[in-house]
């Protein structure tokens, strides 16, 4: 059973909300829809770089923010609310420095007030690159 209140999105519909945000500056695409997670994947490249070539913490930062935020809307009545950061915390657990990394953002919890996404970050070989947490609020939308 899917957690989502917005039914029958697709990858297109989705890879549209980042138009023109930073997600499409970093190269961020959504590859991904389950019934209780999403994955969102980034190139490993100049554009993602730390000085010394390795993937940015920044950036892996920038990649779940937008996967949980984005997994958060998903679960809201967006005429009626809206979903923001609140907490985002990154354990860097592996350097990357070409390729693609992949989030999947999935629940821990889902309130009327807030939601708490685990999300993983992988590579290509399904080798763990960072783990994230992010805490997202959700408000009334003021008209």
């Amino acid at each position: 059973m899917s957690i989502w209140k917005i039914q029958n999105l697709d990858l297109n519909q989705l890879n549209e909300l980042c138009k023109n945000t930073l997600a499409a500056t970093l190269g961020m695409s959504f590859t991904e829809i389950g019934d209780d997670y999403i994955k969102l994947r980034m190139p490993v490249n100049e554009t993602t770089h730390q000085p010394y070539g390795l993937l940015h913490g920044g950036a892996s930062a920038a990649l779940a923010e937008t996967v949980g935020s984005v997994a958060s809307w998903m679960c809201i009545d967006s005429s009626r609310q809206i979903c923001v950061g609140m907490e985002i915390n990154c354990n860097h657990i592996k350097a990357k420095r070409n390729g693609y990394v992949i989030a999947t953002a999935a629940p821990l919890h889902i309130g009327s007030t807030t939601h708490v996404w685990d999300i993983r970050i992988k590579d290509e070989q399904e080798q763990l690159v960072c783990i994230s947490r992010l805490t997202v609020a959700v408000r009334a939308l003021k008209n």
